[in-house]
């Protein structure tokens, strides 16, 4: 029997030979539709890992208070977040001065999504988020230092002009051998000094990133006010095996300060920092699953072109069909060979396919998510055994017809 699978495999690969350029084509075919389907799954897979990357940063033990259900929608359908009255500044320093739990609390507000910063003639794209926070709030966000130092309480006290800043921005405005660091820097009117730089998270579908500059929280209220503004509250505990005591006791104590009355629902949004994370990982799911009817249906296409390829193979040797049988091959001896050299084609273009899509899948991680390597063992394994139901979809009704032919009508075959 190995020794039968054997020789169908080296005919299969004398008829390849023979026919290059058809064969390259066919091969083609099967490669972009296991491009397509593996590809986009690998790129999925690394969008999930850059997600549990930026939030495991932040620690298991990390929540934080809002004024807005954190939700993710995807399309038109759903339902949209509910939204409640905002958190007021007296509110959020009322309770980190109050929040009576061995936790860090620091609160925070946005002065912009899209600023821009100029530092002499250079300047950023309007893409810089900007705000403003505590001398906490790098701890209870997950972002490092690199260089420089924190805020002083001092400076966040009285709001003064300084700025630490994302490796994004500092590669935006100054040179490899400048030194950033008390440096004058433009945020929309205003002059501050660089005293930090934050290390590199990343940019992960607009969710952590360096694409940032913090500013001291009282320096947001005086230059970046604005009607209806709210402010964050995040709490990282000291213990993560306290986590569910501590967003108990937060909830009482903010509860209390925003007025919540006994019986009444709570006026505010306490999440987890992995709750989001598992949200958006949810969320791609509907992606995979799109992503992976699309490579189906390019499959399919794929093997009907080389079902019209193999039956062209069929034609063109139907004399050496002839000649096989004659010389005492029987009709599963031709069917097996036709079925697997349309196994053989598939296979060489998947191997191709999948090269290809864990390049650019990777490619992808790499430029647009900072992300390492990934190698998708399922979706490589998922690929060829999807080339070998192919090569058998597309091989059988070819390899049957060529094992029904008769041999002498095969000899008289010009």
């Amino acid at each position: 029997m190995a020794l039968l699978v054997r020789e169908n495999i080296t005919i299969s690969l004398q008829a390849i030979r023979s026919q290059k350029l058809r064969t390259a084509l066919t091969m083609l075919i099967i490669a972009i539709g296991i491009l397509s389907l593996v590809g986009t799954l690998t790129a999925i897979d690394a969008i999930k890992a850059s997600i549990n990357s930026n939030f495991t940063r932040m620690g298991a033990n990390t929540f934080t208070i809002r004024n807005r259900e954190m939700t993710v929608r995807i399309g038109v359908g759903g339902k949209g977040p509910k939204s409640y009255r905002q958190i007021t500044y007296d509110e959020a320093i009322r309770f980190s001065r109050e929040y009576a739990f061995p936790a860090s609390p620091s609160v925070s507000t946005t002065a912009s999504g899209s600023a821009t910063i100029k530092f002499e003639s250079k300047k950023t794209n309007p893409n810089i988020r900007v705000f403003g926070g505590d001398v906490n709030y790098m701890e209870t966000s997950g972002y490092e230092m690199e260089r420089g130092r924190n805020f002083s309480v001092q400076e966040v006290e009285y709001g003064n002009h300084v700025v630490i800043l994302g490796k994004d921005v500092i590669d935006a405005l100054f040179d490899k051998k400048d030194d950033p660091i008390d440096k004058i820097i433009t945020i929309g009117s205003g002059k501050y000094k660089v005293i930090g730089i934050l290390k590199s998270k990343g940019n992960s579908i607009g969710f952590g990133g360096d694409k940032v500059a913090i500013i001291p929280l009282n320096n947001v209220r005086q230059y970046f006010s604005r009607p209806n503004m709210s402010f964050t509250i995040n709490v990282m505990a000291n213990n993560p095996q306290q986590m569910e005591a501590a967003i108990s006791e937060a909830t009482g104590t903010f509860r209390i300060i925003r007025g919540v009355h006994v019986g009444e629902e709570d006026n505010f949004e306490i999440t987890k920092s992995d709750n989001l994370a598992n949200l958006l990982i949810e969320n791609t799911q509907k992606v995979t699953a799109g992503a992976t009817f699309i490579g189906i249906i390019t499959l399919l296409g794929a093997a009907i072109g080389l079902m019209n390829i193999m039956l062209v193979s069929v034609s063109e040797r139907t004399r050496e069909i002839g000649i096989r049988k004659a010389v005492g091959a029987n009709h599963k001896t031709i069917r097996n060979q036709f079925l697997v050299e349309a196994i053989v084609i598939c296979q060489f273009g998947g191997l191709l396919g999948i090269l290809l899509a864990i390049l650019l899948g990777n490619i992808f991680s790499l430029i647009f998510l900072g992300g390492g390597f990934i190698m998708p063992w399922l979706w490589t394994f998922m690929g060829f055994s999807i080339c070998m139901i192919v090569g058998l979809f597309s091989g059988l009704y070819p390899a049957v017809k060529a094992s029904r032919l008769d041999p002498i009508e095969s000899l008289r075959f010009e």
